[in-house]
């Protein structure tokens, strides 16, 4: 059996100003703007390229699971990989994203990072991933 990871619910506090940003500073494609049950409105976005979404969320859908509510600007560490680096910086400071600038922590592949914050604070990096954009990761990674 395969799972894959598909969306990812992000606490937000206001839809429509996460939505603009997500679309307009990342460049995120809207897939979903819609209210799926009475009360609950779900804006899914996509990053180019990518197989897995954000859902961005208001209080309903916490609602709908089980466990504690995470407060909006509560997510650290989300990532997204990109091919190069410099380039991502480019087009992202273009848009007008406010993004630290690449640093090389390793001289190794995948050792370059940005980071920047979406409106309520959830906290992202960008990580430069050249194995990525050449093979597979399953082929990159030595089983242990």
């Amino acid at each position: 059996m395969e799972y894959t990871l598909e969306v990812i619910p992000l606490p937000v506090t206001d839809i429509d100003r996460s939505m603009t940003f997500y679309r307009d500073k990342l460049g995120f494609h809207v897939d979903i703007d819609a209210e799926v049950m009475p009360g609950m409105r779900i804006v899914q976005l996509t990053p180019p390229g990518s197989g897995c979404s954000i859902a961005l969320a208001g209080d309903a859908l916490w609602e709908t699971m089980a466990g504690p509510k995470p407060a909006a600007g509560t997510y650290q560490g989300l990532q997204l990989c990109v091919a190069d680096a410099k380039a991502a910086h480019a087009e992202l400071t273009a848009r007008g994203l406010d993004i630290t600038e690449p640093v090389q922590h390793a001289p190794q592949d995948g050792g370059t990072f940005m980071y920047f914050k979406d409106p309520d604070g959830n906290g992202w990096a960008i990580q430069e991933y050249g194995v990525r954009a050449k093979t597979s990761l399953k082929d990159a990674i030595v089983p242990r």
